[in-house]
């Protein structure tokens, strides 16, 4: 839609402040949507699991990234600089898939996966699948507690129009293109997403919703 719309294509890409760079990025005339990118030249990304071992592509996993612009660590926070900074790598918390093409998928936070029916969902995932559906502008999914106890997946969308049953065609339109259990058990609609003074999506904000 973006490129339909403004006639140019939108280089996502992956960078974080530890790095001081941006270290996986689409390029003009190889974007592959839904994609971050591919690793920039002079660095180096590797897709571990919880044990440190490389993971085949296809597989998601932790981001670790080494490079020559990355931080040396946090200033006098020793126990977060031992946690995130591991020899030449910094790990940065991100999950991401590697295609077989080298194009890495972004697939969120590892803080922020949801335990759903025994199994890990990551919000991202459905956001990126729900903002698919032509009426869908912004999205925000959250685990929200239901009576039994169980975290559920929902999701708050801000809208461009709203119709008669909506909710259950964006539900429906999850469940076609994921797993079953990922789909969001109800939808709220929102005249905007809670953001924090960063900019950031506040989803604690939307869990106590």
């Amino acid at each position: 839609r973006w490129k339909t719309t403004f006639g140019v294509e939108l280089l996502d890409g992956l960078g974080t402040a530890e790095m001081w760079h941006i270290f996986i990025s689409n390029r003009p005339g190889a974007v592959r949507p839904g994609t971050i990118g591919m690793v920039v030249p002079g660095f180096d990304v590797r897709v571990r699991d919880d044990l440190d071992h490389d993971l085949p592509d296809g597989e998601v996993g932790m981001l670790w990234v080494r490079g020559d612009s990355r931080a040396i660590g946090y200033w006098q926070q020793m126990d977060k600089t031992k946690a995130a900074f591991r020899g030449e790598w910094y790990v940065s918390g991100d999950l991401i898939r590697r295609d077989a093409d080298g194009y890495f998928t972004y697939c969120g936070r590892a803080d922020e996966l949801l335990k759903v029916g025994g199994k890990w969902l990551a919000p991202q995932e459905v956001e990126g699948c729900l903002l698919q559906h032509p009426l869908v502008k912004e999205v925000a999914v959250v685990g929200v507690e239901d009576a039994s106890g169980l975290t559920k997946p929902q999701a708050f969308v801000v809208a461009t129009e709203q119709r008669p049953g909506l909710a259950e065609e964006l539900q429906a339109f999850a469940r076609e293109r994921l797993e079953p259990y990922k789909a969001p058990r109800s939808v709220t609609f929102l005249d905007v997403l809670p953001r924090t003074h960063l900019g950031k999506v506040d989803r604690g904000k939307l869990r106590s919703a």
